[in-house]
């Protein structure tokens, strides 16, 4: 038996073979290992800004070189709903793949870098390393909520060690953390923790991934835990044999109590199982237990409750949302533990992570401090729900689809037209802000599923990645214009009451307008909303506000994607909106202004009692539809009094009219995403501009987001009450 400093690896010793661990809850994906060659530089493929926003920048020459040619590139990494794990897809531009994804939560992420589905590398810029899965690196994202998992000053941790052991005739290793001023030979023996990785783990997934050590350093310099010893171990064939051996071990070489009511062990996933076990079918081992996603499949029997209430202190069951596949398992055990009245703790649903370690680092967090000692706490921890049943999709085959459940857990499932394919994802905008994330699906039978959530309430758009080729949800009935692959869904709830429906009747109507465009020199559509009690006849002609598209889009993309209709409807219903008809015109055009002005606003005027006042007409548009609206300002200044543009940046001030501006405009409001939105420097560009020229203007400040509808729409909601009221 031996024992040694830890470098950050174990290797692997006799028939006993740490692992790759496999993140519960999230779909493995076969992947060719391939063995990188040195980067031909050293600048950074990957920057965290203070505020959690990740950029991503790979070199193509070296994927190239590394991985072949690739018609895609992706980072893989734990940054899904509940921190499951998903891919982010980077954008070829030049000799690089890029994109930024943000902003994250506080904590640790891992990620690889993957070409076409199977051609995965590590970052070889990042020397944060997964001694168990060689092609992950990490980062973290520092935060108040991850402050236990950040570094203890220099010199104030405690020290972790590799100890060597023999068991079952095999050489066995187990990583084990001492205490600051842990003393060998003094007079009082510590406390010892057995901490267990799960089903083909490895002990060093504690430190790389559950960031053990950091979290032990910080929770002993707050004086928030007992001194204690604690001994990590892989979750691979640890069984009680094994665990008899490295208890031995560790009594041996350590300063240790060896009675049961100071020792406590707890563990993932498998390890969370054993940890059960150990309490629950010979009570006696451990004083103190906990089971982290554990998955007890036994029945629990209730000749023992009096021996494992006896001895047993504490039992304290974690289980994430209802992605972790201990949901069920948690919720069966709960009421068998009851009806055995077997006494236990139980810490809630945690509303915001499935089987992974970020969960686990909460409960790593929660269980530590209860051991050894009184506390007043038995309840769960904040925010986290009660069991609510089993969690059961419906059957295969059922449809519509997605099928939306309580708390905003969406699953997705595929026809069987996808029984042979070999990588399927659905990509949505689920990724913070709105941004799009792809996140794998699993061979279900001849179906491909995915859960995921809880998603907040808002409108979705997603396609299934089948093969590296998108393709629309067959058994979902909604459609988009523009996005042929592209189908919707809604998760209702407060946050998202303006994109809902109102009640039927009660809204305004949207109608198709046929004009002749002289500029495309075809026939055109637009759409027009009319406020509900709209009155061709009024004596008083209605304002007017003309909605423009983006590049790549159509006429139909702000009723169908931006919600157009549902977000006038109930501004107009809760008094916040002046009475004005919304027409939505194409803009697919070489002449815009000449296509506006000549053709759209000509065919409204024949068809709808609106206004021809300059101070009573507005323009606004997103993207490409927003420099329009800009362009028609500079061009004719004082035609539209208020004018607004979501994500399209102003450009430069040469030939324009300042004073026929600010005297014509009576509202210049320009909006746009966070750093995720690609024209985000150009529209933050346009403000010094502005401000140098003498315009009148309003920024509305950044909208969380990317260049996509997520913002578009919270634009919208912002801009429509504002019109016609100076």
């Amino acid at each position: 038996m031996t024992l040694s400093p830890y470098h950050g690896a174990l290797r692997p010793k006799g028939v006993h073979r740490l692992l790759a661990v496999v993140a519960a809850g999230v779909m493995a994906i076969s992947a060719v290992l391939l063995a990188p060659r040195p980067a031909a530089a050293d600048t950074p493929w990957l920057n965290v800004s203070e505020d959690g926003y990740v950029s991503f920048t790979v070199p193509a020459a070296y994927v190239q070189a590394n991985a072949g040619q690739v018609s895609q590139v992706v980072i893989e990494g734990n940054f899904g709903p509940s921190f499951s794990w998903a891919e982010f897809g980077l954008t070829r531009r030049g000799d690089a793949w890029s994109g930024v994804l943000g902003p994250l939560k506080p904590g640790l992420y891992s990620y690889q870098v993957t070409g076409d589905d199977t051609k995965s590398l590590k970052d070889p810029t990042n020397s944060a390393s997964v001694a168990s899965k060689p092609l992950w690196s990490t980062f973290f994202v520092p935060g108040g909520s991850a402050r236990l998992l950040a570094d203890a000053p220099q010199g104030q941790g405690g020290k972790v060690e590799t100890l060597t052991y023999r068991a079952k005739g095999n050489e066995r290793s187990a990583l084990v953390w001492t205490p600051p001023a842990y003393s060998a030979k003094g007079a009082k023996a510590y406390p010892v923790l057995f901490l267990q990785s799960g089903d083909g783990g490895s002990a060093t997934d504690w430190l790389d991934l559950g960031r053990a050590k950091q979290i032990f350093d910080n929770l002993s310099a707050q004086g928030a835990m007992e001194p204690m010893v604690v001994v990590v171990s892989g979750g691979s064939g640890s069984e009680d044999k094994e665990l008899k051996d490295l208890r031995k071990a560790i009594a041996d070489k350590f300063h240790v109590l060896r009675d049961p009511a100071h020792q406590a062990i707890a563990g993932v996933s498998g390890g969370g199982t054993q940890a059960l076990r150990a309490a629950l079918a010979k009570p006696g081992q451990f004083a103190y237990v906990g089971s982290f996603s554990g998955l007890l499949t036994e029945s629990v029997v209730r000749a023992n409750a009096e021996a494992i209430n006896r001895h047993v202190k504490l039992m304290r069951l974690y289980t994430g949302n209802v992605t972790d596949p201990a949901y069920n398992a948690t919720n069966r055990l709960t009421k068998a533990l009851d009806r055995a009245r077997v006494r236990y703790e139980f810490d809630g649903v945690n509303p915001d992570a499935g089987a992974n370690w970020n969960a686990w680092q909460e409960n790593l967090i929660d269980f530590v401090p209860r051991l050894f000692r009184t506390v007043s706490d038995h309840g769960p921890s904040a925010g986290h729900g009660q069991l609510k049943g089993e969690f059961t999709p419906p059957a295969a085959g059922t449809t519509p689809t997605p099928f939306v459940s309580e708390g905003g857990f969406v699953t997705f499932e595929t026809t069987t037209e996808f029984k042979d394919a070999q990588h399927v994802t659905v990509w949505a905008n689920d990724a913070p802000g709105g941004s799009w994330l792809r996140v794998p699906m699993t061979r279900d039978g001849d179906r491909w599923r995915a859960t995921v959530g809880p998603l907040q309430p808002w409108f979705y758009y997603y396609k299934f990645i089948v093969d590296r080729v998108s393709v629309k949800d067959p058994s979902n009935p909604t459609k988009v214009t523009s996005e042929s692959t592209w189908s919707s869904f809604f998760v209702p709830g407060d946050r998202a009451r303006l994109l809902s429906e109102v009640p039927a009747g009660q809204g305004g109507k949207v109608e198709s307008l046929t004009y002749r465009s002289t500029v495309a020199n075809q026939d055109r559509t637009a759409l027009v909303w009319t406020p509900p009690g709209y009155d061709p006849n009024r004596a008083e002609r209605y304002p007017v506000f003309y909605l423009q598209h983006g590049s790549g889009q159509s006429y139909t993309d702000w009723v169908e994607m931006g919600r157009a209709k549902q977000i006038l409807d109930h501004e107009f219903l809760d008094g916040d909106l002046v009475p004005m008809v919304v027409v939505m015109g194409n803009g697919n055009v070489s002449n815009f202004n000449k296509e506006l002005l000549e053709n759209i606003v000509p065919a409204a005027r024949a068809r709808y009692n609106i206004s021809s006042d300059p101070s009573q007409q507005a323009l606004a548009g997103l993207s490409m539809g927003g420099g329009q609206a800009l362009g028609v300002l500079k061009a004719y200044p004082g035609q539209f009094a208020y004018v607004a543009a979501f994500s399209a940046g102003f450009g430069t001030g040469t030939g324009v009219d300042v004073a026929a501006i600010n005297n014509g405009t009576k509202l210049l409001r320009l909006y746009v995403g966070d750093q995720t939105d690609f024209v985000y420097p150009s529209v933050m560009a346009s403000l010094p501009t502005l401000d140098n020229l003498g315009i009148h203007y309003e920024f509305a400040g950044v909208t969380q987001g990317p260049h996509g509808w997520d913002v578009w729409q919270k634009n919208l909601i912002d801009l429509a009450p504002r019109l016609f009221k100076r």
